[in-house]
């Protein structure tokens, strides 16, 4: 069995075991299905980027050209520091864009692994940021009407909570078990100054997420097409955007948006 084409970040739907489905050309993937078989995967040099298409030697920061990278809407530095978003004064890149993506409702949220994360995302991102993340539970702290509030809130709550996913820990499933979501996200609200503490959320639910992997790396090496155009080995699992291979083996599929692949199932 063989596919071929451009691939996207890994589409999620939660179940028990998450679902996972990797877009390549006109095609998804269901890669559940392939979690116990040997893969090839060759890249054959072409990237394209993500926003325009046309073909670039370099792919920035997950899948962009560097024209896309400096003015697409999408690859704006308040895309991954949302307390800098100013579509709600008028301002942004493509304000047609903004207003779908900055000026909806934003979930500051934390989320466990090996320690607890504060993280901001769109409504419609929930619980999609949560399994990307490779998150073991998450809930919703506050709900706010656009981006840059959420991103004040986060902004505050770093002096408290990480903001960043080690995400080596997260492949070796490194889960600190005595963490309580639901306690945590009563010790932020009681942080957050009253002019803040207005937007926590009353959905206190923790959505537990459970990964489709049969086994953990025991250390983590990295892989990528710029040094090896062709990657094989068994399937393993998948957690947050990364394919787990044999030998201690992880591909970060994210990392490779606009590739063009050719995917081989060899047993």
């Amino acid at each position: 069995m063989e596919y071929q084409g451009n691939i996207l970040k890994m589409r999620t739907e939660l179940a028990t075991p998450i679902r996972y489905f990797l877009p390549i050309g006109e095609h998804e993937i269901p890669m559940n299905d392939l979690i116990g078989k040997n893969i090839q995967l060759k890249h054959n040099g072409v990237i394209n980027c993500i926003s325009c298409g046309k073909k670039t030697k370099t792919s920035f920061n997950q899948g962009f050209c560097y024209s896309c990278y400096q003015t697409a809407p999408e690859a704006s530095e308040e895309v991954m520091r949302p307390e800098l978003s100013k579509a709600h004064l008028g301002i942004s890149r493509d304000m047609e864009w903004a207003e779908k993506h900055d000026l909806i409702d934003h979930f500051v949220y934390l989320a466990a692994s090996s320690v607890v994360k504060v993280g901001v995302t769109r409504h419609l991102q929930i619980p999609t940021r949560w399994i990307d993340q490779g998150a073991s539970s998450a809930i919703k702290l506050a709900q706010t009407p656009n981006r840059h509030i959420a991103g004040i809130i986060e902004v505050f709550l770093k002096n408290h909570y990480s903001d960043k996913t080690n995400w080596r820990e997260m492949l070796q499933n490194k889960v600190d078990g005595s963490i309580a979501l639901s306690e945590e996200k009563s010790k932020a609200a009681a942080l957050l100054p009253a002019e803040l503490r207005q937007y926590v959320s009353d959905d206190d639910s923790v959505t537990d997420l459970v990964y489709p992997v049969e086994n953990y790396p025991s250390v983590v090496k990295s892989l990528n097409f710029e040094k090896a155009p062709t990657i094989e080995g068994k399937l393993l699992g998948i957690k947050g955007q990364y394919l787990i291979f044999d030998q201690n083996q992880v591909l970060n599929i994210r990392r490779h948006n606009g590739y063009h692949l050719s995917i081989n199932v060899t047993s």
